[in-house]
């Protein structure tokens, strides 16, 4: 009788299971919408891409007459004079060097300041987090014309640190405030447990906490490149030299106040998106769960 009865119940759970799967894979008329919605949104990003990709490979006569067809004959030598010529290679070693630099030192200040704020109990650290978010609220307007009058007393203008300086400083906001809420969601129990173990401070933070968060330094790391990869503003001003500038600053000089070709000009952009693209394409799940992990507090 109690065989019978058991059965039974697991025949009626797997009656619920695929009624279950049966109602997940119904499509609503809701669904439908966003789906159609997120299509269009795809294609509305992605078509000027594609497009800018495809005359990329054309003359500028070609792009005049028929801006939407494919090129007559694909070539490269766009992108051979936009590397060599349009001096994007050194432009590029230049945008990793200061990008890489940025990165390194903001992941390691940034998350020891985090971690100072999150997990230690000090007074003044609710202070020194409004301190810290202030940054955030500042302009890169505000203090370009300061920072210039500065770093040309200081021998700083027309140098890589001169640039590499301001963008530490504007990107250690963000990251103290995404990495405080990934110490703070950690579990206490870790850091008691680590203490009666005869562990120090700096013990805890680069053997425990600091691979813990390792998912909210990745998410700040890769903002911190793509953001300082495509920053045009400082480097323009605070950069000189052609054989010091970067790539935002390399592309526009695609641009002439009386003519520009526009062939070369695509395929210059061709070159400086397709490290954030890979960058984005690899890493999109990352950032959403990164993001998503540092927002909830437990």
């Amino acid at each position: 009788m109690d065989a019978a009865v058991k059965t039974e119940n697991e025949a009626k759970k797997l009656l619920t299971a695929d009624d279950i799967a049966d109602k997940k894979e119904k499509l609503t008329l809701p669904k439908v919408i966003i789906y159609i919605f997120l299509v269009l949104t795809a294609i509305v990003y992605i078509a000027p891409l594609l497009w800018v990709f495809n005359v990329s490979f054309k003359t500028n006569r070609e792009i005049f007459s028929a801006p939407f067809a494919l090129p007559q004959d694909i070539t490269f030598d766009n992108y051979t004079f936009a590397w060599t010529a349009g001096k994007l290679g050194i432009a590029t070693l230049n945008s990793f060097i200061v990008c890489v630099i940025t990165l390194a030192l903001s992941m390691i200040i940034g998350s020891m300041a985090a971690f100072g704020i999150g997990r230690l109990r000090w007074k003044g650290s609710k202070l020194a987090m409004t301190y810290f978010l202030t940054g955030m609220m500042i302009p890169v307007h505000c203090v370009l014309i300061p920072l210039f009058t500065r770093f040309a007393k200081l021998g700083l203008s027309n140098n890589l640190l001169g640039l590499i300086l301001p963008y530490l400083t504007f990107a250690l906001p963000i990251t103290i405030f995404i990495m405080t809420g990934f110490f703070e969601s950690m579990p206490n129990e870790l850091i008691e447990c680590a203490c009666m173990e005869g562990a120090n401070l700096f013990q805890i933070f680069f053997e425990i906490c600091l691979p813990l968060g390792k998912t909210g330094l990745f998410v700040t790391g890769l903002m911190t490149f793509i953001g300082n990869w495509n920053e045009l503003l400082l480097a323009m001003v605070f950069i000189s030299d052609d054989a010091k500038k970067t790539l935002p600053v390399s592309l526009s000089k695609f641009v002439g106040p009386y003519n520009t070709n526009y062939s070369q000009m695509f395929a210059a952009i061709i070159i400086a998106i397709i490290p954030t693209i890979i960058v984005y394409c690899a890493f999109s799940n990352q950032i959403v769960d990164g993001l998503t992990a540092g927002a909830v507090k437990g």
